[in-house]
């Protein structure tokens, strides 16, 4: 059964850029809107909005779950803001955080637990990661990337796995460099456990790779994403990456893509895989949503149509949706031939206009439009200069955007 909607989470008014679960009933959310929410399932495969966690000043950047202790048997959540620090909260009493973890330079961009209840590792744009006890002591530092940690993991009680914006993936065992790991062409932004010994890291180069890390070597590489891939989640023997292709794909024995979920927003910030194998993706709508394969955690029918009009009526770029030939695509014909696979997504060109379409229970389903298609090779005008692209970047909040000019030849 492909993955269908089991709930929706919509309480933020701003893109959810974290998101992470506890068990298979309670799940996190983190958003620019300044704001950590916490859902409770509220029976068959719905969720309600149980809490809200206001402790930072600015963007909420970053979220993660410890795992339950005696002296906290809901565990803990931590998040991590714009306001370069940590908040550590007890989910059954959050007028208050229980403690605030200081010492990073600026934007706490990553986070993620250890399995003892206790560990934090965190990421920041000031170029290093931090290992935590909750209670508010920092036991490591470690220095040595070149740009933003984005990406953090703790592969077990010694051993922390770094990501960063500078292409590369560390590896430190007690707070010492022991590998390094290159093979990504862009920005490395995200990072799971596939298992003991294997770890997954997701780039802006759009793709997901598989690295054994006592080996030091990449065993796979992950292609299916047609654009950056912003988040990669691994739990229940399910790997679950998302990105600016508006899509969740979920990889099958971190071998090959088996399902690709379409969601109605540009881009999926985040990804968390629940213990039930659930996914759960915070994109830049404002919302969360669950996706299931179990028949009773589906959402209700209405919800679910409700999910695909959406879709089909979504627009998506040109530029998210990979290098776009015009002239080599296909008429309506291609929708009287069947899919290769299940949830294949094909773009179909019905006069000047494309058309994203989705296999879905045995039939062609509209996904979206891709409305700037036509002009997708066309320039921009930046300054008096003529370039590829002109990006809108955030620099800092209640500020204007930055505008960045970039050429398809250069290399950032």
């Amino acid at each position: 059964m492909a993955y269908r909607l089991s709930a929706e989470l919509a309480a933020h008014t701003d893109d959810v850029r974290g998101i992470a679960a506890q068990g298979s009933d309670m799940v996190v959310t983190v958003s620019r809107d300044g704001t950590g929410r916490i859902w409770r399932r509220a029976g068959g495969g719905g969720f309600a909005e149980d809490s809200v966690l206001a402790g930072h000043t600015g963007f909420v950047s970053s979220v993660a779950v410890l795992p339950a202790t005696d002296e906290h048997p809901e565990g803990l959540v931590a998040t991590g803001g714009m306001d370069a620090t940590i908040c550590v909260w007890d989910p059954r009493r959050t007028g208050e955080p229980v403690a605030r973890l200081r010492g990073h330079q600026q934007n706490v961009c990553a986070l993620a637990a250890g399995s003892d209840g206790r560990t934090l590792v965190s990421g920041s744009w000031d170029k290093t990661a931090r290992v935590w006890d909750v209670g508010g002591q920092c036991t490591h530092t470690l220095a040595g990337h070149a740009q933003a940690v984005w990406g953090v993991l703790l592969l077990d009680a010694r051993t922390v796995v770094t990501a960063s914006a500078d292409k590369l993936v560390r590896c430190w065992q007690d707070g010492r460099l022991t590998q390094t790991l290159e093979g990504h062409t862009d920005c490395v932004r995200a990072l799971a456990a596939v298992d003991a010994s294997r770890v997954a890291s997701a780039a802006n180069d759009g793709t997901v790779r598989v690295w054994d890390v006592g080996a030091g070597t990449c065993t796979r590489v992950l292609r299916g994403h047609t654009s950056l891939v912003y988040a990669v989640a691994g739990s229940a023997g399910v790997l679950a990456s998302g990105g600016e292709d508006r899509t969740v794909r979920v990889w099958r024995d971190a071998r090959e893509e088996a399902h690709t979920i379409v969601v109605p927003a540009t881009s999926v910030w985040s990804v968390c895989v629940l213990a039930n194998g659930d996914v759960a993706c915070g994109t830049s709508d404002g919302r969360a949503r669950v996706f299931t394969r179990d028949a009773a955690r589906l959402a209700p029918e209405p919800q679910r149509a409700l999910l695909a009009q959406q879709n089909a009526s979504f627009a998506m770029s040109a530029q998210a949706m990979g290098h776009v030939d015009l002239a080599g695509l296909p008429g309506p014909e291609r929708l009287a031939e069947r899919a290769d696979r299940d949830e294949q997504v094909v773009m179909v060109r019905e006069g000047a206009r494309v058309l994203a379409y989705q296999w879905t229970d045995g039939a062609w389903a509209r996904v979206g439009e891709v409305s700037d298609a036509a002009a997708s090779t066309q320039k921009r005008e930046f300054e008096g200069k003529m370039y590829d692209y002109v990006f809108d970047v955030d620099i800092r909040e209640g500020a204007p955007p930055l505008k960045l000019p970039f050429d398809a030849t250069d290399n950032p």
